[in-house]
């Protein structure tokens, strides 16, 4: 299972974080749900996301697979809707689209765009490309959203909770 974590400055995305939950050490399924609450627990705390997008997943022909597809990604999308973490999911056509321009892109074209876009290099090329997944996940929800407006200025506390009831508890 793959994740990638960017970081919009102004309108420019940059990667923080990249990389797979490894689950290949769990012979029983519900040990590899527990680890993937773990980590995903961990990832959302250490980078404190403020969106989380996903791939949504595709009709395959093995049930017991979509089923075991279904609850992994239940357990994420979980974990960061307990931290009130709004989620978007994509679908794999969509985001190989939005990376590439072609909906039927291999996972090799899609890193190397990636690789391209954001500017890492390729010792920053993972093993595993679940973990490009990842963040052609992330990179094509910022490309959804549009360029994300830079930074308000405010006055004072008084002028920021004005302009911004819904992120003040009272």
């Amino acid at each position: 299972m793959g994740y990638g974590v960017l970081r919009v400055a102004g309108v420019k995305p940059e990667m923080i974080a990249m990389g797979i939950i490894d689950l290949r050490k769990f012979a029983n399924h519900y040990l590899k749900l527990r680890h993937i609450h773990e980590r995903v627990l961990s990832i959302i705390e250490s980078y404190l996301p403020d969106e989380m997008a996903i791939e949504a997943p595709f009709y395959g022909k093995n049930v017991q697979s979509m089923l075991k597809l279904g609850r992994a990604q239940g357990v994420a999308m979980a974990v960061a809707l307990s931290r009130d973490i709004p989620i978007t999911e994509y679908a794999p056509l969509k985001i190989k689209m939005a990376i590439t321009g072609n909906g039927q892109a291999s996972k090799e074209q899609v890193a190397d765009m990636l690789q391209r876009m954001l500017h890492f290099s390729k010792e920053d090329m993972p093993t595993f490309m679940d973990a490009t997944d990842g963040l052609a996940a992330a990179y094509c929800h910022y490309l959804q959203m549009g360029r994300p407006e830079v930074e308000k200025s405010y006055r004072s506390w008084k002028d920021f909770i004005t302009k911004n009831p819904d992120k003040v508890k009272r």
